[in-house]
């Protein structure tokens, strides 16, 4: 069984939405939808300047960077001026031609509010040639990491994962889009009606990580980063941090929150981007060694099919790999069982039955292997379901005797 290594970088989460996604993402928002105020925080935050316009009715905007002054848009400062849903179609239609990156972003904001997740590298000039699709790379695949790690702490604490949540994780990364990485620069979109929970729990760990290396650097102790697990720091967003630093000048990471939704809970509204240097790695390492040698095996009881079983002999003890199905949010685990369970889970192997077995799960291996397995014994299944297994059975009626109980016969 192989299994990724932490440096690996993740299957992408989505492709900016100039890629086909989903109709919401796609679809220019319409003049009636806009609220002029969130239109206005956006055009702000995106680099647009305001320059001029009619007080208290409209403004002028222009964007950011040279050539600033060819494009400009009139945006009503409220729905109460007359002319209101004219100038925001006129505005919104501008802004869909314009070839500006910011013009876009501001777009997909106001199609589905989002969170902004940004990330900044300060990289090593060199030949463009050399260093432009490579940086560009390492800074993607360590926003995705990012991403994992702050979807894996929405859905428990630990200080090390490892295959645990990741799969309902991910899947709670289907709607996040992730820009084109540009000039050190990177931006996902985190809509409020499905990831906040990701871009709150990523804010408050990205600061707990910044404290606790603070607090090592100045005293030598790594207590900090024990307090720091309930704030959602884990060795995988210390590791998508070194990822994120390694080989640059130092890196940012900020969140802002969606003008339409407002602050949530707990958060600053404007709070300034967490900076990590090429100093901080040292800390950072020893943190995430730290956090996989600490985290403690877990008492479960697995229900899973079995997938693969070998031993050397023809008796003895042997090995088994599962497909869970329940007791743990792990896609397989492997577990040795002594010389009787090993014939009940083979038996049920052959029969296409699941097996219900206890155990400890140990992090060693990123926890996919069950320790101390006891108790092995066939699942119950539904009277469809028993009836197609009791057909697999005519040709042998010994074992067929052995599952009828717990198929649910008589």
């Amino acid at each position: 069984m192989t299994h990724r290594p932490l440096e690996e970088p993740l299957r992408p989460v989505r492709p900016h939405p100039a890629e086909p996604l989903g109709a919401a993402w796609n679809r220019p928002p319409e003049p009636g939808d806009v609220d002029p105020a969130v239109l206005g925080a956006l055009l702000r935050r995106h680099g647009w300047q305001r320059r001029g316009g009619a007080a208290g009715r409209y403004g002028r905007w222009t964007p950011p960077g040279p050539g600033a002054g060819a494009t400009s848009l009139l945006v009503p400062e409220s729905r109460a001026f007359p002319d209101s849903e004219d100038l925001l179609a006129e505005a919104l239609l501008a802004l869909a031609r314009s070839g500006t990156p910011s013009a876009r972003e501001v777009l997909v904001s106001l199609a589905v509010p989002s969170d902004e997740i940004r990330w900044w590298q300060d990289v090593p000039t060199g030949p463009a040639e050399v260093t432009a699709w490579t940086v560009e790379e390492q800074l993607r695949a360590a926003a995705r990491q990012m991403l994992l790690a702050g979807a894996l702490a929405t859905r428990a604490r630990a200080g090390y994962y490892g295959a645990r949540y990741r799969r309902t994780a991910a899947a709670s990364l289907a709607d996040v889009l992730v820009g084109s990485a540009s000039g050190g620069r990177l931006t996902a979109f985190a809509p409020v009606a499905t990831a906040r929970p990701l871009a709150v729990r990523l804010h408050q760990a990205l600061y707990a990580a910044r404290e606790a290396v603070d607090y090592q650097r100045a005293t030598g102790g790594m207590d900090a980063f024990d307090g720091a697990v309930e704030a959602g720091v884990s060795r995988e967003l210390t590791e998508a941090l070194i990822a994120l630093v390694r080989g640059t000048e130092g890196a940012r990471v900020g969140v802002d929150w969606a003008p339409a939704a407002g602050v949530p809970a707990g958060c600053a509204a404007r709070a300034e981007a967490v900076e990590f240097s090429p100093g901080d790695l040292p800390v950072l390492r020893e943190a995430g060694a730290r956090y996989l040698r600490a985290e403690p095996s877990v008492p479960v009881r697995i229900t899973g099919a079995v997938v693969r079983m070998h031993r050397s002999g023809a008796r003895g003890e042997g090995s088994v790999r599962l497909r869970v199905i329940a007791g743990a949010e792990i896609p397989h685990l492997r577990l040795t069982l002594d010389e009787e369970s090993y014939r009940i889970a083979g038996h049920a192997h052959l029969v296409g039955l699941p097996v219900r077995v206890h155990g400890r799960l140990e992090s060693r291996g990123g926890f996919r292997r069950l320790t101390d397995a006891s108790g092995v014994a066939p699942v119950q299944v539904d009277e469809a379901e028993r009836d197609r297994l009791m057909k697999s059975l005519q040709d042998n009626s010994e074992i067929a005797a052995f599952f009828e109980e717990a198929c649910g016969g008589d």
